[in-house]
């Protein structure tokens, strides 16, 4: 067996040097890990609700239904 740079021994094929990866275009929205972090802005519940336990938010076409529960926990639901 040779033990020099970039020979191939019997029997082993040689491994790629990058990975191509499909990402689906669900995934265009998401930030790369290898950029900074965006400052993320924070909306009070309160001013979303408005004095009620349910609101409904549109998202891509779809509606979905925000609610405070009992114990002052929130349920996103489709």
């Amino acid at each position: 067996m040779s033990s020099q740079p970039g020979t191939l021994i019997t029997g082993l094929t040689e491994l790629p040097t990058e990975m191509m990866v499909e990402k689906p275009d669900n995934f265009k929205h998401v930030p790369l890990q290898s950029e900074p972090a965006a400052q993320h802005r924070i909306v009070e519940s309160a001013d979303l609700f408005r004095g009620t336990n349910e609101i409904m938010i549109r998202h891509d076409g779809l509606v979905y239904r925000l609610k405070i529960t009992r114990q002052g926990k929130l349920i996103l639901n489709k």
